[in-house]
């Protein structure tokens, strides 16, 4: 359909690979996981849970996901990528389909166990596939452009289950499930007509402007002369700066709805109001912190990141007066999405194509790492303070010390900036 076709007059199929990616990143992330916040005010009613067993909810999909992130590099090697991501969504919509009968918290973790290992088998190749199809100069904005997919998805959930709720009652969440866990089914169809493991299957090139200064190493297009201790000190060291974006942006995303609900004696209207403006602005945030990343550099763009998480989880810790917590959905909103954007293009500079899912999976363990601990460290900490602003001022303090850890990356071989 693309293929021996000039780019600059009709579409690369790279973009089609890009928006098909928002599609998945909508179904495994999106929906898999994302939605649970607005689910579980209504679950914890059916199912009796305490802030403990949510906290325990959505560890088991982080140790799933985390599981699925280990063997991902591996069975993408061996079956490729649209067969892994295609794979891991029928998992996921199986999975999510289930929960919408589930009776008892112990059937719920096992299956939003698996909901995790399908979502790390398809997030990870999907992602990966940025640094077969973009070169350096636009990985950002396409990683941005796929990772705008889970915003939508939680402006789908911020509307549509309160919709349901309100519709079917105080069992209106399996309805949720059932419908979200079709929807996934659909787009797993989708990505395996639409998703290539790369340019050459389509007769086509990686887009994206090559390096004028240094093209061969910065793109990865040779890996001759390079570190591999260097590299995997790199790579461990952009691990421990995602770990924590991990172990804090999950806390916000499961929680913030049930404090919202719980402490601050909004509805659940509202509260997916609010749910869904973070959504909405998600939108815009790989995109826009891809844009920035391409331009001022990966590690420039990581800082400004941290420094607006940090300033967003003070806010709601402090327990100010409103306005302060609009502030902090909206700071959280507009920069949910941008240490995957900026992790996912960053392997590619450092490592070359030939190793960018591979990295990309590596630095997702210290990344689902903290996604385990999180939310179930969340959970105990408000039953025994009776709150969730502990937890909230605990991820300020780690995403400060975020910043200062990322002052000290080096940048990629080669390139003449820092990335």
């Amino acid at each position: 359909m693309f293929a021996n076709i000039n780019d600059s007059e009709k579409l690369h199929y790279a973009w089609v690979i890009s928006l098909t990616g928002a599609a998945v990143l909508f179904s495994c992330l999106g929906l898999g996981r994302f939605s649970l916040g607005m689910l579980l005010p209504s679950m914890s009613v059916t199912l009796e849970l305490s802030n403990s067993q949510m906290g325990l909810v959505g560890t088991c999909n982080f140790v799933g996901y985390m599981i699925a992130v280990a063997c991902a590099g591996s069975v993408c090697k061996r079956q490729g990528a649209r067969w892994t991501i295609t794979f891991g969504l029928f998992l996921v919509a199986g999975t999510m389909v289930a929960i919408s009968w589930v009776k008892t918290v112990i059937v719920l973790q096992i299956l939003y166990f698996f909901t995790g290992v399908g979502s790390g088998l398809a997030n990870v190749p999907m992602m990966g596939l940025v640094s077969h199809w973009f070169l350096k100069s636009t990985r950002g904005k396409a990683a941005g452009i796929m990772l705008s997919g889970n915003g939508l998805a939680i402006v789908f959930a911020g509307f549509f289950i309160p919709f349901i709720n309100r519709s079917l009652g105080v069992e209106g969440w399996r309805s949720s499930w059932l419908v979200m866990g079709l929807i996934s089914a659909g787009i797993a169809v989708i990505a395996f007509v639409l998703v290539r493991n790369q340019p050459a299957d389509k007769n086509t090139s990686a887009l994206g402007k090559i390096s004028v200064a240094s093209p061969v190493v910065s793109d990865g297009l040779s890996e001759k002369g390079k570190s591999k201790v260097g590299h995997r000190g790199t790579l461990i060291h952009l691990g421990m700066i995602y770990a924590i974006f991990g172990s804090t942006y999950v806390v916000y995303a499961t929680f913030i709805v049930v404090s919202l609900v719980n402490e601050r004696g909004f509805g659940e209207g509202v509260a997916g109001s609010f749910w869904a403006a973070v959504g909405f602005l998600g939108i815009f945030s790989g995109p826009l912190f891809g844009w920035v990343s391409d331009h001022l550099g990966r590690k420039q763009g990581i800082l400004i990141a941290y420094s607006l998480f940090t300033v967003a989880y003070a806010l709601v810790a402090a327990d100010l007066p409103n306005i302060f917590l609009y502030l902090s959905v909206f700071i959280f909103g507009i920069s949910v999405w941008s240490l995957p954007t900026i992790m996912s293009a960053a392997v590619g500079d450092y490592m070359g194509p030939s190793e960018a899912a591979k990295s990309f999976a590596f630095i997702t363990l210290f990344f689902g790492g903290g996604q385990i601990v999180g939310p179930a460290l969340a959970g105990y900490l408000a039953d025994i303070t009776g709150s969730f602003n502990t937890a909230f001022g605990l991820c300020a303090g780690l995403t400060a010390s975020g910043v200062i850890l990322t002052l000290f990356l080096r940048s990629p071989q080669g390139s003449g900036s820092t990335q």
